[in-house]
């Protein structure tokens, strides 16, 4: 883990999460209090949770997620977290 002036990285031998403060909504629609979990997959996920998405290499798709409660932490979202620490371990 690394703590950087405007997120909180997770790491391995390579970033696979971050967390932070990025608004990747309209402000209108963000929550009062959030903040967002961004990782990356080989991949990307079809699902409502997913905030904003891109393909940022090729086959490497970075994932925003807008958390602003506690009971967002799921075994789903959990699940994402550790296909991104094991897509990270397989980076060159």
């Amino acid at each position: 883990i690394r703590v950087q002036k405007t997120q909180i990285t997770l790491c391995n031998r390579h970033v696979f999460s971050c967390v932070s403060f990025l608004r990747v909504r309209p402000k209108a629609l963000m929550p009062a209090s959030f903040f967002t979990l961004t990782f990356g997959l080989e991949h990307p996920l079809e699902s409502a949770r997913i905030d904003a998405k891109v393909e940022a290499y090729r086959n490497r798709w970075t994932h925003h997620v807008v958390l602003s409660d506690a009971g967002q932490i799921d075994e789903e979202l959990l699940s994402w977290l550790r296909e991104a620490y094991d897509f990270a371990q397989q980076k060159r």
